[in-house]
Formats: structure tokens, C-alpha cells, sequence
């Protein structure tokens, strides 16, 4: 009798241990459905298996659709379109691989060289990711402001005439104190400026037009000048402001420091990097095009450590 109690209890403690072993497998999820990195979320199945938002980002930062790091609504019409092309290349990739292209000799060449690039981006984000930070960017900033040259910013107004004689008569008109705009918005030649008073958009000293340069550059506030001649015609301008030109902000000046430091990091990556293997280079060099300039005699050879990187921004 104890027995047969022992045996049941055994019987009940396994179908127990078993049920309980099944609710776990139901509530835990499958290694596969893990997100790939924190936030993640699954936005599509194929077959079951998930297309994650990432998968979506990174192709729309591959195509050049959003940059990296922007973020991307899965609201938004560009994340439905990519999110379809996604689709369509895992759904021929799935069917590429079904039909066992994959093991062709030619395939494997591709898939590796495809899997080399990958592999180089993933170190040059690496190594981009660890230098170009908050620090090397501010400090890039403050050598830039270091090294600016203040210019002066001018805000002008302009009328535009056919000939000296005519400009002459509309600067008579202005000195008898009629309004600018309202002379401008009937005499002046320059459709772009005419029904807007003249107005030019603001520019330094250093870019102003030829013709302009000569006449303003000394011009005080307020001062009217001219007629002086000019790519449109004759001009009479008038200097409503003159102010020391706002440095860049660090906001605007970010995207340009970025990029100079990311080639500076990839340049100097690539140059290590070819400095500690053995390159050789089994064919002929190229020929020069045809109506190409001699190169001058005594020049050496071109190589990646003599190129120089962009003027800093």
C-alpha cells in the first residue's frame, strides 16, 4: 500500500515538474526573438523569424536615406519603404540560400569580399566611434575659433540702374530724402532685390562681388554710396549696418569637425595599417589619360603617405 502511495506520488511530482517545465518554455523568450541591442523592436516576420527597427535604420543609413545616429520614426513613410526593401532582401537571400546558391565557388568569393567590407566598417566605426567624441570635437572648435580671422558683416541696401546718369538721379532723389524702398521698388533694375527695398542678404568684407568691394569697404552705417559699377549695372548702395561678423556657433561648425576628424582617423588607420603588412602590387602602374600633363621630372611616386588631408574647416 505504501508502495503504491510512493509510486503515485512520484507519478504526480513528475507530471508537476513536466507542466512546470512547459510554462517556462512558454514564457521565456526564445534566443532568437532577443533583441539585438537594447530598445530594439520587432516591426515585420518573415516566416516567423523577426525584421528588428535596427535592421530598418541600418539599411536607410546605407543608403544615405537618414545619418548615422538620426533617428528614425517607424511612423514615417521612408521607414515603410525601407522596411519593404529589408523585407525583399532577406525574402531572395532566404530563397538564394533554399536553392543552395550559396555554396557555388563564385558565391563564396562574393560573400567573402562582402563579408571583408563589412568587417572594415565595423573597425572603422570602432575606431571613428572612440576618437571623434564630445572632447576631440570641442577641442577642434576652439582651435577653429583660435585661428579665425573676425571679419566685418555688412547688411546693405542697392539700387540697380542702366547707366551712371540714371544712378546719378536716383542718388539726387535719395539725398532728397525720398525712401529707399519705395525708390528701389521703382527704379531698380535687380528683380531679386527691388520689391524688398533693396535688401541684400548680410555679407562680410571679405565677400563682397567685385565692384562692391572698393565702394564699401570703408563705408560707415548709414552712409549712402555710389554710383559705383557693377556685374548688373550701376549702383547707389546704402550701409545700414556694420558689425564685427558672429563666430560660428558649435552647433553649426559640428557636422564639418566630425568629418574632418572621422578622415583624419580613417587616414591615419589606413596608413598604420599598411605600414605593418607587406603590399605588393603585381601590376604595371596605371598610364596617364591621354592629353594628361607630364608629371615634372624627379616627382616621386604617389603613395597613401604623402597624401595630405583636407585644410582644417
Amino acid at each position: 500500500m505504501n508502495a503504491r502511495l510512493t509510486e503515485g506520488k512520484i507519478r504526480r511530482a513528475g507530471a508537476a515538474f513536466l507542466f512546470l517545465l512547459a510554462l517556462a518554455a512558454c514564457t521565456r523568450k526564445p534566443p532568437a526573438e532577443r533583441p539585438p541591442q537594447p530598445g530594439d523592436k520587432a516591426v515585420a516576420r518573415i516566416n516567423g523569424a523577426p525584421v528588428w527597427a535596427s535592421d530598418v535604420k541600418r539599411e536607410a543609413v546605407a543608403q544615405g536615406l537618414i545619418g548615422q545616429g538620426e533617428p528614425l520614426d517607424s511612423t514615417s513613410a521612408v521607414f515603410g519603404q525601407v522596411l519593404d526593401e529589408v523585407v525583399d532582401g532577406k525574402l531572395l537571400a532566404a530563397e538564394a540560400i533554399r536553392r543552395r546558391l550559396d555554396k557555388d565557388p563564385a558565391a563564396q568569393r562574393r560573400l567573402g569580399s562582402a563579408r571583408e567590407r563589412v568587417l572594415g566598417d565595423i573597425l572603422l566605426e570602432s575606431a571613428v566611434g572612440k576618437a571623434v567624441n564630445g572632447e576631440a570635437v570641442n577641442g577642434l572648435y576652439q582651435e577653429m575659433l583660435r585661428n579665425e580671422t573676425p571679419s566685418e558683416e555688412l547688411r546693405l541696401r542697392q539700387i540697380v540702374s542702366a547707366s551712371q546718369a540714371d544712378a546719378e538721379q536716383v542718388k539726387k532723389v535719395l539725398i532728397g530724402g525720398a525712401a529707399f524702398d519705395a525708390v528701389a521698388a521703382e527704379r531698380s533694375r535687380d528683380e531679386a532685390t527691388r520689391f524688398k527695398g533693396g535688401e541684400l542678404a548680410p555679407l562680410t568684407v571679405d565677400m563682397l562681388p567685385e565692384g562692391y568691394a572698393g565702394a564699401l569697404k570703408d563705408a560707415r552705417a548709414g552712409q549712402l554710396v555710389g554710383p559705383f559699377q557693377a556685374a548688373a549695372g550701376w549702383v547707389v548702395a546704402r550701409v545700414d549696418a556694420r558689425r564685427q561678423e558672429a563666430p560660428i556657433t558649435l552647433e553649426v561648425a559640428r557636422p564639418q569637425i566630425i568629418r574632418f576628424l572621422t578622415y583624419d582617423q580613417v587616414k591615419d588607420l589606413v596608413l598604420d595599417l599598411r605600414r605593418r603588412a607587406k603590399v605588393q602590387t603585381l601590376i604595371a602602374p596605371p598610364r596617364a589619360f591621354p592629353g594628361a600633363p607630364p608629371e615634372p621630372a624627379g616627382a616621386p611616386p604617389a603613395t597613401p603617405a604623402t597624401a595630405k588631408p583636407p585644410a582644417r574647416p
